[in-house]
C-alpha cells in the first residue's frame, strides 16, 4: 500500500518574522497523527504571490495532501488563492452561502461592507466549500493533479473547527485510513541524552512499531515511543511492551510519563508521605517554591520559603552562623547545609532544601558562574549538601539548580 504523504502549509509574514507562533501546524499535525495520517513536511512561506505559488508548485509535486492555512481573508495581502489559480487555471466563484452570512454579519451591525469582503466568499469552481461556523471565510477541499488541496482560515479557532468537523471525516472516507498513529513520552531524570540512548541501543536498533527516539527536554530527557496501529487498544498495547522494555533497562533514571512534571512527581510523593517542604532560596530567588505552590494543593505540601539572597538576610532571618559567612562564604557546603537545616526547624517541617550559588556573570566568593551548592534537610536524619557546576546563562544556571533540586528530592523521597 502507498504510504501518504501529507504536507501542512502556513501562509502569512508575521510567522516568519516570530510575531506569532505557528502553532496551528502543530495542532493539525496531533490531529492527523492521531487518524494515522503521515505528515511528511511543514512549510512557511510569506505574504509574497510568487514565493506562495513558488512554494505551492513544490509542495505538490512531493506531498499527496497539501493543507493550507492562512491567505484567505479580504486584504490584499491574503493571496493563497491567487497563488493557487496560477498553479491550477482554476476558475474562482462566489460561494453564495458564505456571501449571504457576510452580508449579514455587516447588517446586523449596522455597518458599511467594503467591496473588498466580498473576496472571502470566493471558492474554486468544484471545490467541495467547507462552512465557517464561528467565522466568514470558508475553507475548501480541491482535487488537482494527483493532490488533494485543503485551504483552510488562519485564526485557530476557525481552523480547528473546519479540521474537526469536515477535514478529518473527508480525508478519512477518502483514503479508507483505518490506522491510528499514537505516541507516549517517557521522562527520565539524572541521565544525559546520550548516555541514556547508548543503554538503549539494543532495543533502539530493532525498532520498527512502535518507533523509539530520544529528545532532550528542559526537565531531563524523554524518550518517544509511537506506534501505528488499527485501533488506539492496539495502539496502547504495543506501547506498553516497548515501555516494560525501555524499563527494564533505564527504570532508575525514570520518573513520570506524557505531560507529568519533576515537580509533580515530587508534589505527589510529598502529599503520599504526608510530609511538609519548606525552601531557603538564594541565588534561585523562589523558583523552587513558585514552581511548587503553582501545582493545584500546594498547600499541603508546601509552607513557603524563604528568599535570602543577601548574606545579611542569611544570618538574621534564616540564622546562618556569622561564623561561616565570615570564614567559608555564603557559596559553601556548610552555608547551604546551615539554610537547609534552619528553613527545616524555622518552618517546622519535614524537609527543608537550600539554594545557593553563582548565577553569574562574574565570580563570587572566588567560585566562577555556574558553582552551586543544593542541601536537603529531614528531620531525624543526616543533611546532605551536593555540590554542581552548571554552564549557561544566568538564567540557564538558576533553572538547572531548581530542576537539580526536584531530582534530588525525587530521588530521596521515591524510596522513603
Amino acid at each position: 500500500m502507498k504510504q501518504i504523504r501529507t504536507e501542512i502549509i502556513g501562509v502569512g509574514t508575521e510567522l516568519l518574522l516570530g510575531q506569532i507562533a505557528n502553532t496551528n501546524a502543530q495542532w493539525i499535525s496531533e490531529k492527523l497523527a492521531k487518524n494515522g495520517f503521515n505528515v511528511f513536511h511543514h512549510a512557511v512561506v510569506g505574504d509574497n504571490l510568487q514565493r506562495v505559488i513558488n512554494q505551492f508548485t513544490h509542495s505538490e509535486s512531493r506531498s499527496d495532501i497539501i493543507i493550507v492555512t492562512g491567505g484567505l481573508g479580504p486584504t490584499e495581502d491574503d493571496m493563497t488563492r491567487e497563488a493557487f489559480q496560477q498553479i491550477s487555471n482554476l476558475e474562482m466563484v462566489e460561494h453564495k452561502p458564505s456571501m449571504d452570512k457576510i452580508e449579514t454579519f455587516f447588517r446586523k451591525r449596522e455597518s458599511v461592507m467594503t467591496a473588498n469582503n466580498r473576496r472571502q466568499a470566493r471558492v474554486f469552481k468544484g471545490a467541495e466549500a467547507i462552512e465557517n461556523e464561528v467565522g466568514m471565510a470558508p475553507g475548501m477541499i480541491v482535487q488537482h493533479q494527483h493532490a488533494t488541496w485543503i485551504f483552510l482560515p488562519g485564526v485557530p479557532r476557525e481552523m480547528k473547527q473546519m479540521v474537526e468537523h469536515r477535514v478529518i471525516p473527508h480525508l478519512k472516507q477518502q483514503t479508507g485510513l483505518q490506522t491510528v498513529i499514537k505516541s507516549a513520552m517517557l521522562r527520565f531524570v539524572g541521565i544525559g541524552e546520550s548516555t541514556l540512548e547508548d543503554q538503549l541501543k539494543d532495543i533502539i536498533q530493532k525498532q520498527h512499531n512502535p518507533t523509539i527516539a530520544p529528545l532532550a527536554q528542559n526537565e531531563g530527557v524523554a524518550i518517544r515511543v509511537t506506534a501505528k496501529a488499527s485501533d488506539d487498544n492496539e495502539a496502547n498495547q504495543l506501547i506498553e511492551k516497548t515501555k516494560q522494555e525501555i524499563l527494564s533497562v533505564a527504570g532508575a533514571y525514570f520518573y513520570g510519563s506524557d505531560e507529568e512534571t519533576l515537580p509533580e512527581r515530587v508534589f505527589s510523593l510529598l502529599k503520599t508521605q504526608g510530609k511538609m517542604i519548606a525552601a531557603a532560596e538564594s541565588l534561585t530567588g523562589g523558583m523552587f517554591t513558585d514552581r511548587l505552590i503553582s501545582l493545584e494543593g500546594a498547600s499541603k505540601v508546601c509552607s513557603g520559603g524563604i528568599v535570602c539572597y543577601d548574606a545579611k538576610v542569611k544570618e538574621n532571618v534564616l540564622k546562618v552562623s556569622p561564623d561561616t559567612i565570615k570564614k567559608q562564604g555564603t557559596v559553601s557546603e556548610q552555608c547551604a547545609r546551615e539554610m537547609a537545616e534552619n528553613v527545616c526547624t524555622l518552618m517546622d517541617v519535614e524537609v527543608g532544601i537550600s539554594f545557593t550559588g553563582v548565577a553569574g556573570p562574574d565570580y563570587s566568593e572566588n567560585n566562577p558562574p555556574g558553582t552551586v551548592f543544593i542541601g536537603v534537610a529531614q528531620k531525624g536524619k543526616e543533611t546532605f549538601v551536593k555540590k554542581f557546576i552548571f554552564q549557561g546563562d544566568r538564567d540557564i544556571i538558576r533553572n538547572r539548580s531548581v530542576i537539580k533540586g526536584f531530582e534530588l528530592l525525587w530521588n530521596l523521597l521515591k524510596i522513603a
